[in-house]
């Protein structure tokens, strides 16, 4: 027996989940093959769509103190859990991430604290766990968030339900205990969802949620064309480190021509008067030539009147006191 899927039906988390799958004989029993989308039927193409869809925008009219552009720095503090997460891990991409919590994440907190920059920390629990000496670091100056990046950066969409809440719930505790307070933030490892995250993360009273790709400012998200109360603040590779700064990726570009991306981005934002948020990682932008970047893209914001610096936490908190949201 054969089971022909398709990869949008496999992320979607709609009521027809089930039937997104079609069944036919197969004598070689050979691996699963997805269903081209002609093949499938409209009301499999608008439940798979509409499964998790962007809602209402939750941009206000203006930030805190009249501010005309927010932005969002984050960082996700994945480190040795991207060697380990398929359980094949090597000494040498082991040791790349060490290098994250060993020298990185010092060089940008040192430089935040600097500029007395809020940004949120987005951390599998086990990169803590091994690295327990970054809570410190974080800590330290009392204006960075913590948030939930997973247990140990799992694939989500290759777990079940109950695995999925229970490396979840997992995380929670340990972050709370180290952090002092529960995280109300979530991004989920690899930037996607399994047919079980949004109900899960709803389950467990997360406020915002930050891995979606569907707008450049706040949004609440829709689950099957209903509301939430989930506060969606979107990310885009575009403005994610990992696949530009990575030499042995496909995507690399040098350090300066990102920095031209960045700031073109925010010069964007603050003409929209909307929002500027960036995904880093401690173990690429934490590198000198890197850190330049940063540095750059800093003092260019700067620069700039009306620019209100916040956590995620707090911009979310703010779109939605400002919008009416009430709490999921």
């Amino acid at each position: 027996m054969m089971r022909l899927r398709s990869p949008l039906a496999r992320a979607a988390m709609g009521t027809l989940w089930v039937a997104a799958f079609v069944a036919c004989e197969d004598d070689d029993d050979s691996d699963d093959q997805p269903i081209p989308g002609w093949e499938w039927s409209d009301e499999q193409v608008f439940e798979t769509v509409n499964a998790v869809r962007a809602g209402r925008s939750l941009q206000p009219d203006a930030w805190p103190g009249g501010a005309r552009v927010a932005v969002l720095l984050s960082f996700d503090v994945d480190n040795e859990t991207i060697a380990l997460r398929f359980g094949e891990p090597t000494v040498g991409a082991l040791s790349q991430g060490e290098y994250g919590a060993r020298v990185a994440l010092g060089r940008v907190v040192d430089l935040l604290d600097r500029y007395e920059i809020p940004a949120s920390f987005f951390i599998p629990a086990m990169s803590l766990r091994i690295n327990p000496q970054m809570a410190d670091v974080i800590k330290r100056s009392g204006r960075h968030e913590f948030a939930v990046h997973g247990w140990i950066h799992e694939m989500n969409t290759q777990l079940t339900a109950e695995k999925e809440r229970e490396l979840l719930v997992r995380a929670i505790d340990y972050l709370t205990e180290v952090a002092g307070e529960r995280p109300v933030g979530y991004r989920a490892p690899s930037w996607n969802f399994s047919p079980n995250t949004l109900s899960i993360i709803r389950g467990l009273g997360f406020t915002y949620e930050s891995s979606l790709m569907a707008d450049d400012r706040p949004y609440e998200i829709l689950a099957n064309g209903e509301p939430t109360g989930i506060v969606e603040l979107p990310v885009e590779w575009i403005l994610d480190d990992a696949p530009l700064m990575n030499p042995l990726g496909t995507r690399y570009s040098t350090p300066r021509d990102v920095l031209q991306v960045y700031i073109d981005e925010f010069d964007r934002a603050y003409q929209e008067s909307t929002m500027f948020l960036l995904t880093m990682h401690p173990h690429y932008i934490g590198h000198r030539s890197r850190m330049v970047v940063l540095e750059g893209l800093i003092d260019h914001i700067r620069a700039h009147d009306g620019v209100w610096w916040a956590t995620h936490r707090a911009a979310a908190d703010y779109a939605r006191e400002q919008a009416g949201l009430p709490l999921p």
